[in-house]
C-alpha cells in the first residue's frame, strides 16, 4: 500500500488530465495519478520520468487514495455526467471526513449542486471547478473557476493559484513563455473563488456561451470579407493579424489570423477552403441558452451562435436549397479599406453586446441560486488562460471596479462611449450583409439586443394586447401602478361595447 506522500491526486489521463498533472508537477507538487486503463497511466509515466514535484502512478483506487496526504485532494478529469458519478461513487467508500473531491470537467452546474449536497451528508467536501484554456492551457496555465465549499477552496488555493495562467499586474496582459519544467513565476493568477456549490461550473458554462458568440462573430466577419469584398483567406488573415494589435487583441483573433494563412499540407490550397463547413459542439453553448430562457434573460447572440452551428450541420439540405432558393448577387463598389474598418467596428460592438448578455445572465443566476458572484474578479480571471482571453477584458474588470453593482456593461461609461463611436459602422455593415445576402445572425441579434435594451417603449404593448384577446392573459396599464392587472371583455364583431375590469 502506498504511503501518503502526494500533495494531490488526479483521476483520468486523457490529454487534459495529463497536461494538468504535468502542470502541477512542474510547480513542485507531488501528484498521484490513476487511470482506469493501467496501460495509459504507465505510458504517461514512462514519457514523463522527471518533473520538479514528481508523478506517482497507482494501479488501484485504494492505492491512489492511500497515497494522498490528509485532507485528501483529488481531481476528477473524466467525461461529464454518468462517468463522473461513477468515479465519485467508487471513491466515496474509501474516503474520510474532510476529504475533497474536485470535478475539473465541463459539468452541468445542477449536477454539481446535487453532488455537493450529497457528499456533504457523508462528511466529504466537493469543488466543481471550471478549467478553461484547452490542452495548452491545462499544461501551462488555464483560467480556473472553482465553486463549492469555501474551506475546501482554501485547501486547494495554493495549487490553483500556482498552476493557473498569470497576467501582468499593471496591464492585465497574459504572461507567456512557459515551457515543460519552467512555469511562469510571478504575475496575477487567473483564478478566484466563484461561490458555493455549482457557481464555478455555471460561470464556466457562461464563459463557453460567450465563446460560442465570439467565434461565430469572427466567422461572420470573415464571411463579409470574402463574400462582399472578394478577399482570399490569406488576405483576410492579414487583416485579423492587424486587428490583433488593437482593441480586438485576443486569443481567438490571433488564432484566426494563423488559421486563415495556413496552407493545406495535402493540396497546397488555403486550409479553410478544404475544411467542410459543418461545426460541432459539446453542449455548453446550448446549456447557456437554455439557462437564459429558464431565467428570463435576453441572451440572443449566444443563442444565435448555437443555432448557426445547428444550421451548418444540415449540409446536404443547404446544398440542395442553394440550387433552388435565390438571393442578391454580392457586389461592392465603395472604399474597401473603410469597409474593412466598418467590419472591425461591427465585430467590436457585437462582442460588447455578447459579453453584456453573459454577465447579465450571471447576475440573474446569482439571484436564482443564492450566490454572490464577484463579477470584477470573474472578468480578471478571464484575462489569461481561457479561450476568450482578450485585452477587452481589462475594460470589463475596470467597469466593475467603477461600479460593482453595474446592471449591464452597456451602461458603463467606457462601453457606452465605444458603442457611440462605432455604431454607425455597425449599422452600415449589417445593412450591407443583408443587401449582399451574407448570413450574419450574431451581428443582427447583437444590434437588435442593443436597440431593444435602449428602448424605453417596445411593441410588447401590442403583444400583450394579443395575449389578452385570445387567452385572457391580462395586461398592465401605463396609467396604473405596476403589478395591477386588467382584462378587456373583447367584443364579437356584432358587439361593439368594451368592458374593462381590474384583476
Amino acid at each position: 500500500m502506498s504511503q501518503p506522500n502526494s500533495d494531490i491526486g488526479l483521476l483520468g489521463l486523457a490529454v487534459m488530465g495529463q497536461n494538468l498533472a504535468l502542470n502541477m508537477a512542474d510547480h513542485g507538487f507531488r501528484v498521484s495519478v490513476y487511470n482506469r486503463t493501467t496501460e495509459t497511466m504507465e505510458k504517461f509515466l514512462a514519457e514523463n520520468p522527471a518533473t520538479p514535484g514528481g508523478l506517482q502512478g497507482e494501479k488501484t483506487l485504494e492505492g491512489f487514495v492511500a497515497s494522498l496526504k490528509r485532507p485528501r485532494k483529488m481531481i476528477i478529469m473524466v467525461k461529464a455526467g454518468g462517468p463522473t458519478d461513477a468515479v465519485i461513487d467508487s471513491l466515496t467508500p474509501l474516503l474520510q471526513d474532510g476529504d475533497i473531491i474536485i470535478d475539473g470537467g465541463n459539468a452541468h452546474w445542477l449536477d454539481t449542486i446535487r453532488r455537493e449536497k450529497a457528499l456533504k451528508t457523508k462528511g466529504l467536501r466537493f469543488v466543481g471547478s471550471g478549467v478553461s484554456g484547452g490542452e495548452e492551457g491545462a499544461r501551462f496555465g488555464p483560467s480556473m473557476m472553482p465553486g463549492g465549499d469555501f474551506g475546501a477552496w482554501k485547501e486547494i488555493e495554493p495549487v490553483w493559484t500556482a498552476i493557473s495562467a498569470k497576467v501582468d499586474a499593471a496591464t492585465g496582459k497574459p504572461l507567456t513563455g512557459a515551457s515543460p519544467g519552467k512555469p511562469i513565476v510571478g504575475g496575477v493568477p487567473c483564478t478566484t473563488y466563484i461561490g458555493p456549490d455549482g457557481a464555478g461550473h455555471y460561470v464556466k458554462m457562461v464563459h463557453n456561451g460567450i465563446e460560442y458568440g465570439d467565434m461565430q462573430m469572427i466567422c461572420e466577419s470573415f464571411a463579409l470579407m470574402t463574400g462582399v469584398l472578394g478577399m482570399s483567406p490569406s488576405e483576410a488573415g492579414d487583416v485579423f493579424a492587424e486587428w490583433n494589435r488593437g482593441v480586438l487583441d485576443s486569443f481567438l483573433i490571433e488564432i484566426t489570423a494563423d488559421i486563415l494563412t495556413q496552407k493545406d499540407p495535402v493540396t497546397g490550397k488555403a486550409f479553410v477552403d478544404i475544411v467542410l463547413d459543418t461545426a460541432g459542439q459539446k453542449g455548453t453553448g446550448k446549456w447557456t441558452s437554455v439557462s437564459a430562457l429558464d431565467l428570463g434573460v435576453p441572451a440572443p447572440t449566444v443563442a444565435e451562435a448555437v443555432f448557426a452551428r445547428y444550421l451548418s450541420s444540415v449540409k446536404d439540405e443547404r446544398v440542395a436549397a442553394s440550387k433552388v432558393l435565390t438571393g442578391p448577387t454580392a457586389s461592392f463598389s465603395g472604399d474597401k479599406k473603410a469597409f474593412i474598418q466598418a467590419i472591425h467596428d461591427a465585430l467590436y460592438c457585437s462582442k460588447i453586446c455578447a459579453y453584456a448578455q453573459g454577465f447579465q445572465l450571471m447576475r440573474a443566476a446569482q439571484v436564482e441560486y443564492k450566490w454572490t458572484l464577484p463579477f470584477g474578479e470573474i472578468a480578471k480571471i478571464f484575462r489569461g488562460g481561457c479561450i476568450i482571453r482578450a485585452r477587452f477584458l481589462q475594460k470589463i474588470t475596470e467597469a466593475y471596479e467603477r461600479n460593482p453593482k453595474l446592471d449591464n456593461l452597456l451602461l458603463d461609461p467606457y462601453f457606452k462611449s465605444e458603442i457611440d463611436r462605432c455604431q454607425g459602422n455597425w449599422r452600415m455593415v449589417i445593412g450591407a450583409a443583408a443587401a449582399n445576402g451574407v448570413a450574419a445572425p450574431t451581428y443582427y441579434s447583437a444590434l437588435a439586443y442593443y436597440d431593444g435594451y435602449r428602448s424605453a417603449r417596445l411593441p410588447a404593448n401590442l403583444l400583450q394586447g394579443q395575449r389578452d384577446f385570445f387567452g385572457a392573459h391580462t395586461y398592465e396599464r401605463v396609467d396604473q401602478p405596476r403589478g395591477k392587472f386588467f382584462h378587456i371583455d373583447w367584443p364579437e364583431p356584432s358587439r361593439p361595447q368594451l368592458e374593462m375590469g381590474g384583476h
